[in-house]
């Protein structure tokens, strides 16, 4: 980097600081294309003084000198000083391990509310929550229903009045950043994590069906959707309709869905594109030939399949290759599969869940808050802990990258050799980096998309699929039983 460009860089930097200490209340956000400049300077280099950093102003590259770790004052509207700081989730998946890295670092202690509950559910637990008058001060909150409460100013308090600029999050991924923000473009949440996915495959299944041998290979045979579908028939040809390229209609979906270019509601009104019927067709295309099983996400039996022939893959993203789903499904570290996994992009680079960090605007441990979501989005060397540890696909382009570049020249860098040896050493952070980078919401997410999904799956499921309904009668009963949970949209 030149002295000039790092002069300028500098004075940036501290203008942003000086602005967030004088006035905190500052909800100023940067462009989607500031945002994305940004992301891409950090993502396609490991070292913050790369050339992409160096290039011109008319790339689409952004100076990671632009990246602050000092956080401004807590605005004067937000209590300290409570007795219980309380972090709330819906789960101990994330939150044990985060509570406690950030009490060894802070030297402060967080009551850990588990909620013990679908994520899905928590929704409706934290509006009780709320109408009880229960303490409350940073709450988890998920990606398809994040935006019901990052649309509540009574629910979630801005971050810019926890001294928070857009400069502290410089190296977020676009689409987390985007979920985060309310519909006036405040940000609202933080996440610690960047959910991307990929698809994890048998190597025995894959090389004696498909005759693949590696990741790059498998990329090949599935890496479209035409691919995917060709493999599937190939797979099931070979073994009689018993083993199943993919795990389920609703890992399908998360995938298929991320290729959307149309947000399921516009103008408060429902909108069903054509993507909608091509996701059906294929739907029906593979179950009918045996390339996806008959079970759904999360139901008993979808997991220990993974240790029989039934299926050759699960879409996972992130939070998924430990026990919550690969190893679990290989049987734990003792199981039929554990050690045979691999994981390639798939046929489409996508997003599955993430977890949203928000703070309620009556808290009353202000501080304890803003330590928190600093340690795990902003402290970089804390980040890197996590990621490493957890594992974890962590929300910071140059920690992500600065990770994939040491795990390349030597994978025990990874501290939990639980994952890494189900997936054979495999670089897997790799694989979520290229995915990562085609994920692109362009402002498809709405407050309403957990429910209308799951109305979406089951009755494409059960009536195009399996109920042979024609797609006219499916989508009336699609719209009905949105309409039966979403009054208020309109559904034409």
């Amino acid at each position: 980097m030149n002295k000039l460009k790092r002069t300028l860089a500098l004075v940036a930097t501290l203008a942003m600081a000086t602005t967030a200490f004088a006035s905190c209340d500052n909800g100023k956000e940067s462009s989607k294309a500031e945002s994305s400049k940004a992301e891409s300077s950090a993502a396609e280099s490991s070292d913050a003084e790369s050339s992409d950093a160096e290039s011109s102003d008319d790339d689409s590259t952004a100076d990671p000198s632009a990246k602050s770790e000092e956080v401004g004052a807590i605005d004067s509207s937000l209590k300290t000083g409570g007795d219980t700081f309380t972090v709330s989730s819906w789960n101990a998946d994330d939150a044990e391990a985060l509570i406690k890295q950030w009490e060894s670092v802070s030297g402060k202690k967080a009551k850990f509310n588990n909620m013990s509950c679908a994520g899905g559910e928590a929704a409706e637990k934290y509006n009780n929550m709320f109408n009880a008058g229960d303490d409350i001060d940073l709450f988890f909150v998920e990606a398809d229903w994040a935006l019901q409460f990052v649309n509540d100013d009574t629910k979630t308090v801005a971050l810019d009045k926890l001294g928070f600029t857009d400069a502290n999050f410089a190296e977020m991924y676009a689409y987390t950043d985007e979920i985060g923000k309310d519909l006036n473009g405040v940000r609202k949440g933080a996440s610690w994590q960047a959910a991307a996915g990929g698809f994890a495959y048998r190597t025995d299944l894959a090389e004696k069906y498909l005759d693949v041998k590696t990741p790059e290979e498998m990329q090949a045979k599935i890496g479209t959707w035409d691919g995917f579908v060709d493999a599937a028939q190939t797979v099931a040809d070979a073994t009689d309709g018993k083993t199943a390229l993919c795990d389920t209609l609703g890992g399908l979906w998360q995938v298929f869905a991320a290729g959307r270019t149309s947000a399921w509601v516009q103008n408060n009104t429902l909108v069903v594109d054509d993507s909608c019927k091509e996701f059906a067709d294929l739907a029906k295309k593979l179950w009918d030939m045996g390339g996806v099983t008959q079970y759904d996400q999360w139901e008993k039996e979808w997991l220990p399949m993974g240790q029989t022939d039934e299926v050759m893959g699960y879409f996972v993203s992130t939070w998924g290759f430990g026990e919550t789903i690969l190893v679990g499904a290989a049987g734990g570290e003792e199981g039929a599969t554990y050690g045979k996994w691999n994981v390639c992009v798939g046929p489409q680079e996508y997003f599955w869940g993430g977890t949203w960090m928000v703070v309620s605007p009556d808290t009353d441990n202000a501080e304890e808050c803003q330590s928190f979501i600093k340690t795990f989005t902003v402290d970089d060397a804390q980040i890197k802990e996590y990621a490493l540890s957890k594992p974890e696909y962590c929300n910071n382009t140059t920690v992500m990258a600065e990770i994939i570049k040491e795990a390349a020249a030597d994978t025990s860098v990874y501290k939990d050799t639980l994952v890494l040896n189900n997936l054979n050493g495999q670089n897997y952070f790799e694989v979520l980096d290229e995915s990562v980078k085609g994920v692109d919401l362009n402002g498809l997410i709405t407050p309403y998309d957990a429910t209308i999904k799951a109305k979406f799956v089951k009755i494409v499921k059960d009536d195009y699929v399996k109920g042979g309904k024609s797609w006219d009668d499916t989508l009336t009963a699609f719209k009905k039983a949105v309409k039966g949970e979403i009054d208020s949209l309109n559904v034409e």
